[in-house]
């Protein structure tokens, strides 16, 4: 089957497009037929050699990429149950060490990795959701606040950004979106009460609007520091990339996200795109051939929603 892989880091050019055997399921995996997969930023990180050097990734001479995957059910392994052959599915591929992503033909996972796709959306729309997806209702979940707190999405414009504002007006809290001015109506659409354009002395300007400061910061754009002074005392504040944490001044706790496959909450994102409350966002489609150009475009930055890769 076609697939593409990493043998050396660098950039785009690196991503080596060949024939790797097909994967086999084994006890309580499932193989996947891929319809579409996610292009996101870790991906780049693996690309590149950034996740190996932070000592996430240890050395190896061939490297999968991709985790987000929508498809259908190709084969069953032993001790599976809830999926069958035929079954349209979306999951993610969470170990980043692994020799095959989801920029395949075919990937096998876990079961409890997977979910049933949304009924209303296309393959590709569905490919957008399980990383960064994921990633914003497990940042919302270290967060522990009751509802009417307040919560500062940095980069709200922003694929997991503008699935945490959503997630976080779901819950109950009180969001402030961060992004570009010509980014307002977008965000606000997503749920957010207030907008506070990005731009130098963002916490002067939150706490202009939020006196005493935000409970909780949700960095999705990596602002560091200049987010954390928004967060009031002995708030919370979740960094969204390794390297990313801010010192924990005045008592605030910062945590660091790190996505794990989780197929019951996938489950439930699902449910949120079919009653219309999430919204999906493609910013285009590339054929597995054309992995290059989508990584480039990917650096050249500027997208609303995912490049998705089409096998």
């Amino acid at each position: 089957m076609r697939a593409v892989v990493v043998r050396r880091f660098g950039g785009p050019e690196v991503l080596e497009f060949t024939e790797v055997p097909v994967p086999s399921p084994g006890r309580g995996q499932v193989r996947v037929k891929v319809a579409a997969a996610g292009v996101n930023p870790v991906d780049a990180g693996t690309r590149s050699g950034f996740l190996t050097e932070a000592g996430i990734v240890p050395p190896r001479e061939v490297l999968g990429i991709g985790w987000d995957v929508a498809g259908t059910v190709d084969a069953v392994g032993d001790g599976v149950s809830g999926f069958a052959v035929g079954d349209s599915v979306i999951g993610v591929q969470d170990r980043p060490s692994s020799a095959l992503g989801t920029y395949a033909e075919f990937v096998v996972l876990d079961v409890d990795a997977l979910a049933a796709a949304p009924r209303t959306a296309s393959p590709a729309e569905a490919a957008t959701l399980p990383l960064n997806g994921l990633t914003a209702v497990q940042a919302l979940d270290l967060l522990d606040l009751p509802p009417g707190a307040t919560v500062l999405v940095t980069g709200a414009a922003g694929a997991v950004g503008g699935y945490a504002v959503t997630l976080a007006k779901a819950r109950g809290f009180r969001v402030v979106a961060v992004a570009s001015p010509a980014d307002e109506t977008l965000v606000r659409g997503f749920g957010a009460e207030i907008f506070v354009p990005r731009g130098d002395f963002l916490a002067d300007r939150v706490r202009a609007v939020i006196p005493g400061g935000v409970d909780a910061v949700l960095d999705t754009a990596l602002l560091g520091l200049e987010a954390l002074d928004a967060v009031t005392n002995g708030g919370r504040f979740v960094v969204f990339a390794a390297g990313a944490a801010p010192i924990p001044l005045r008592g605030i706790k910062v945590e660091h996200v790190w996505i794990r496959a989780d197929g019951a909450a996938l489950a439930g994102l699902a449910a949120m795109v079919d009653d219309g409350t999430l919204a999906l966002r493609v910013a285009d489609t590339l054929p597995l051939t054309e992995a290059v150009k989508a990584h480039e475009r990917l650096a050249a930055g500027g997208l609303r929603g995912r490049l998705v890769i089409i096998s």
